[in-house]
């Protein structure tokens, strides 16, 4: 089985339970845009203990870039990643992943399953094809929402945001529902990308049914 050790170089919090995280890059590492690792810490007690996270920087930089969600109230992985330091060490494993990008369409995403559309909007911005594509990300509050801003300046208006525990002016408030869904895919043909919890999903990918979708349009990853 393939596995690196490598140091953090930077690591600090984004938002009040999101990690970032940048570490070194093993020779001839390669990933595409949308893909992930399983990461554990090379601490003793730990070293087994394994968990999927998404690469957000382009394969194209000399290091790997990380938005981890934490859970300080949990014995976990995320907890013990708050404990880190940068020359820490992490153990990577083998990269893994079935988002990729298919062409201009709308992403929707659900609190940390935002994390492969990162990478794929980065790769987008530096290579000048973000075009007409569309970001629908719900949260349950503002604070809540990474890299808000980068997508606001990459989007404009294609970035669309609902929240589902707070109201503010000018945001979507409650959760993605059929018609609001409805309401947001105006080009019939148009690939569909979603990532996010089961549930989230599950809706989703029922209400896209409902509004004859073709099956074969939607491209999503488990989160």
């Amino acid at each position: 089985m393939e596995q690196h050790i490598v140091k953090i170089k930077l690591i600090e919090k984004t938002t009040h339970d999101v990690l970032h995280i940048l570490t070194e890059k093993p020779l001839k590492y390669v990933y595409t845009p949308g893909q992930a690792t399983e990461i554990s810490i090379n601490k003793p007690g730990w070293t087994d203990e394994r968990r999927p996270f998404t690469f957000i920087c382009t394969p194209e930089h000399t290091y790997l870039e990380f938005a981890i969600k934490t859970y300080p109230e949990r014995h976990s992985v995320t907890n013990q990643l708050l404990q880190l330091k940068v020359n820490d060490e992490l153990i990577l494993h083998e990269v893994f992943g079935t988002i990729g990008y298919k062409g201009e369409g709308v992403f929707i995403a659900g609190g940390a399953g935002i994390t492969p559309f990162i990478c794929i909007f980065r790769q987008l911005r530096e290579t000048n094809k973000i075009g007409n594509n569309k970001l629908i990300f719900a949260n349950k509050t503002m604070e809540d929402i990474i890299l808000g801003q980068e997508f606001k300046k990459m989007l404009g208006s294609n970035f669309i945001n609902i929240l589902s525990e707070q109201n503010v002016e000018g945001v979507a408030h409650g959760i993605i529902t059929q018609d609001f869904l409805k309401g947001h895919l105006d080009k019939p043909g148009q690939n569909i990308y979603i990532c996010g919890p089961d549930p989230m999903m599950d809706a989703v990918c029922g209400f896209l049914a409902n509004l004859h979708v073709d099956e074969n349009l939607i491209i999503k990853e488990a989160f």
